[in-house]
């Protein structure tokens, strides 16, 4: 039944298991590491705050199941892609925009690193870089405004 499974893009073997060690070492602190992620974005991006209109500790108890969601589904990227894809349409309704994600894996990686510590090396953090940027590159493009073909350039 595995041969039936897809990992997520991009991502070796070896950098599925650095990602899933890493996030398993986090352990109590994943709600301190995604409030830390938050203090993060608004840091590198002040406007993004405007996106967040709730409690930011309930935010990041959902930041911390997505992750964990997707940190159990790394063999099986088929089956988180399409709660992905809602998620990503979901999002842009409230305004994300496609360079957004950039800042958010930017801020993610950093806030796991401050809570994983020493441990949190290049090939860990380069194998986080890898799980986030196939999972932005599902939501930007779920979020992707929709073209008609007969909206396209004008004719005449």
């Amino acid at each position: 039944m595995a041969a039936d499974h897809t990992p997520v893009p991009g991502m070796s073997a070896e950098q599925r298991r650095l990602v899933r060690q890493s996030y398993e070492s986090i352990g109590d602190l994943a709600v301190s590491m995604s409030l830390l992620f938050y203090g993060r974005l608004f840091e590198i991006d002040p406007s993004a705050r405007s996106l967040f209109h709730g409690d930011l500790a309930q935010q990041a108890r959902k930041l911390t199941d997505t992750l964990s969601a997707i940190v159990e589904s790394l063999d099986q990227f088929e089956i988180m892609a399409p709660r992905l894809a809602a998620l990503g349409r979901q999002h842009a309704g409230y305004g994300v925009r496609p360079h957004h994600y950039d800042t958010v894996t930017t801020a993610i990686v950093w806030a796991l690193g401050q809570a994983i510590g020493a441990d949190f090396d290049l090939a860990t953090r380069e194998a986080w870089r890898a799980a986030l940027t196939a999972i932005s590159n599902v939501m930007r493009d779920a979020g992707a405004p929709q073209t008609s073909p007969d909206h396209g350039t004008a004719s005449g």
